[in-house]
């Protein structure tokens, strides 16, 4: 499987983290950025929420140093469900019921040994349908 990740210059650290943790299953094509240095954050998230919103990936990872920053940037596309997550009941949660793709972290503010078992869960857990169908229909707009 591949996915997509990125992150700013906060999230740097995390992103690398999970670059060197991640089961080796999982192929990530990093869209940056490659160094700690200042960026802007929006240019790295709709970069990778672009590749969402087209279907080239099903799944993203994010992160910047509160994960909100992110997060709102990559909402802006039609069919990103970018969720904010800092255990793993919310990572399990933002794909049962809202059917997320793109996961994000808070990297200032999680700790580095839960982010691993968040993105298996997170792969993992199916979407549950059902009534959460017309909720998440919703989301978009037209």
């Amino acid at each position: 499987m591949k996915i997509v990740i990125a992150s700013d210059h906060a999230g740097y650290e995390l992103k690398e983290f999970i670059k060197e943790h991640i089961d080796n299953q999982i192929e990530l094509v990093d869209l940056g950025t490659f160094s700690p240095e200042s960026v802007d954050y929006p240019d790295f998230a709709h970069q990778l929420a672009s590749k969402i919103s087209k279907n080239e990936y099903e799944f993203g990872l994010l992160m910047c140093g509160s994960g909100n920053g992110v997060a709102m940037s990559a909402n802006k596309h039609n069919n990103v469900r970018a969720a904010l997550c800092w255990n793993e009941e919310i990572a399990r949660l933002a794909r049962l019921h809202n059917n997320a793709n793109v996961l994000v972290f808070p990297a200032r503010f999680i700790d580095y040994k839960m982010v691993i078992p968040m993105i298996e869960l997170f792969i993992l857990t199916p979407f549950e349908g059902g009534r959460h169908i017309k909720r998440v229909e919703k989301i978009n707009l037209k």
